[in-house]
């Protein structure tokens, strides 16, 4: 048997936008999409995220028009 990877699988843009999107309409909040270190992508409230903006892909305001 071999053991199984700790290790999450990467998330697609497309299925970071649709996970934002969800987010963003649950918690009524702002939320971004941002490259880690690593090259994967992950998804935050912007309220909470304080990496460097270059890395943000795109925010989800659920606000917006």
């Amino acid at each position: 048997m071999v053991p199984r990877s700790s290790r999450s699988p990467t998330m697609s843009l497309n299925d970071a936008h649709a996970f934002a999107f969800s987010l963003a309409t649950t918690l009524m909040a702002a939320i971004v999409i941002f490259q880690a270190g690593d090259g994967t992508l992950s998804v935050t409230p912007a309220s909470e995220y304080d990496g460097d903006a270059s890395e943000i892909i795109h925010e989800i305001d659920p606000f917006a028009p």
